[in-house]
């Protein structure tokens, strides 16, 4: 398989934004996940989990989803801050119908995003919430001057406003937030929207909560009546192998589920180009972002756990619908402004798991590790003869490029040739191989998939041969002549 790299042709920037990541106040996502409370044995700064914290800040985390999901569109935000022994319990209808003990909230939140040095995005409440409900908590978050809201931020501890960078308005409106109709959600996201205000000198960038899949038609509706009053429309998309009812299993599963699910990934290609073109036609200059905040593999979750608690393994699997996925986003980074994997931890594709105090990378966490550097860099133009078990990304940042490579074939090694328009010179090359289908990590063998050095290429000149093995994610770091 020949390639031929265009270094001389950029495109557009990829933006850092597309590895976000999502936390919900799901399962042991929050709770156990990124927050154990001050009094803990774990190690913790202000209640905040320092392994997870560091392990997030490694692969440069840009932007934190909260709090949800289905649960932001139930969550009422004063219920979360002031004395913790006097916030309101509440019961999560979405998720377990465990009690909610709001000890996690607002302040919290930000304490995690100052810890992780990463942009704030607050998921607002459309569903069940009042427009002044969602007025005030902008009000509470943003306002630095005198008002009754940043008045009572300040005797909650918090002198100086927050940065909140992202605001969504509602989220699957269509569903768990409110079974609407986009003509009419349409219309209430005109009208809440209007109230997300700006108090300070940050603009808020707003979020229209977009179509489920393919739901074309809430594109069309949506982007028809609002378009000029959003400055990003989301869009959610699960991979599941078998569908809704059965998404099969995490570690059990054949051949066939492997490439099926690998090819359910791909299809988000198809999911960005249509609705994508939809939006082009009201907003040709890509000013509004296709905000992908919920995406990943979803499968049954592990025996003997909580079902309302999506807590499920993490193979090599999941890592090539990461790969996969990641690159289908550089290629359309011209309208992908943001993506959010759900989610950070214990939940779906975890990119981190715990259990107690102790703590595991998974193959997933590896892929944002290995492509971290493609964050906010150049997409780079390149062509060549396809095979269908591979794809690739390019980009160009610091006079580097960066080339990562995914085989997602089950045996067999793949030659790839990339042809530069000058002479090259590979400064390193790491990898995360799957030994078998289910690889991953578990609390006993947290090893078991981690990056190692690559050297599975020869360099001539132009030209870099790279021999890419089977379930595998390759990057490549190439200085040119």
């Amino acid at each position: 398989m020949t390639i031929n790299i265009l270094s001389n042709k950029s495109g557009p920037t990829i933006s850092k934004y597309i590895y976000g990541h999502f936390a919900e106040h799901l399962g042991r996502c929050i709770y156990e996940g990124l927050y154990v409370g001050k009094e803990s044995d774990i190690p913790n700064v202000n209640g905040m989990r320092t392994d997870v914290v560091e392990a997030l800040k490694n692969i440069n985390i840009p932007v934190l989803r909260w709090p949800g999901g289905c649960f932001a569109d139930e969550y009422h935000w004063k219920d979360g801050i002031g004395p913790k022994e006097n916030r309101k319990k509440m019961v999560n209808t979405h998720w377990g119908g465990v009690t909610e003990t709001n000890e996690f909230g607002t302040h919290e939140f930000f304490e995690l995003v100052r810890q992780l040095d990463c942009e704030a995005y607050v998921n607002g409440n459309v569903g069940s919430g009042t427009v002044q409900e969602m007025q005030e908590w902008v009000e509470y978050i943003t306002m630095a001057g005198v008002s009754p809201m940043a008045d009572w931020r300040r005797e909650n501890g918090q002198e100086e406003p927050w940065d909140m960078k992202f605001f969504g308005v509602g989220n699957e409106n269509w569903g768990c937030g409110g079974n609407m109709r986009p003509e009419y959600y349409a219309d209430l996201y005109r009208r809440y929207q209007t109230y997300v205000r700006q108090y300070g000198d940050q603009k808020i960038y707003k979020v229209a909560g977009g179509a489920n899949v393919d739901d074309y038609h809430w594109t069309e509706t949506l982007m028809k009546n609002a378009h000029w009053m959003m400055d990003g429309l989301s869009l959610h998309y699960y991979v599941h192998p078998h569908g809704w009812e059965e998404k099969g299993s995490a570690l059990q599963f054949d051949e066939d589920e492997w490439f099926l699910t690998c090819q359910k990934a791909a299809h988000m290609d198809e999911l960005i180009s249509k609705h994508g073109t939809i939006m082009d036609k009201y907003d040709p200059e890509k000013r509004i972002g296709m905000i992908i905040d919920e995406w990943g593999t979803w499968f049954n979750v592990e025996p003997g756990t909580n079902p309302g608690f999506l807590y499920q393994q993490n193979t090599i699997r999941d890592a090539m619908v990461a790969a996969i996925t990641l690159n289908i986003f550089h290629k359309h980074a011209d309208r992908v402004h943001m993506a959010n994997i759900a989610q950070t931890v214990n939940v779906l594709q975890a990119v981190i798991l715990t259990e107690g105090e102790k703590m595991v990378k998974t193959p997933t966490y590896h892929v944002f590790d290995l492509y971290k550097n493609h964050q906010d860099a150049e997409l780079i133009d390149s062509y060549g003869n396809e095979k269908d078990t591979i794809t690739y990304t390019v980009s160009k940042k610091d006079g580097q490029l960066t080339v990562s490579i995914c085989n997602f074939a089950v045996a067999g090694e793949e030659k790839l040739d990339f042809n530069f328009s000058s002479p090259v010179e590979v400064v390193e090359g790491q990898y995360i191989v799957g030994e078998e289908m289910n690889a991953h990590n578990d609390f006993d063998h947290p090893e078991t998939v981690s990056i190692q050095d690559f050297n599975g290429f020869v360099t001539a000149e132009n030209n870099v041969q790279v021999t890419v093995p089977a379930m595998s994610v390759v990057t490549l770091t190439i200085k040119e002549g």
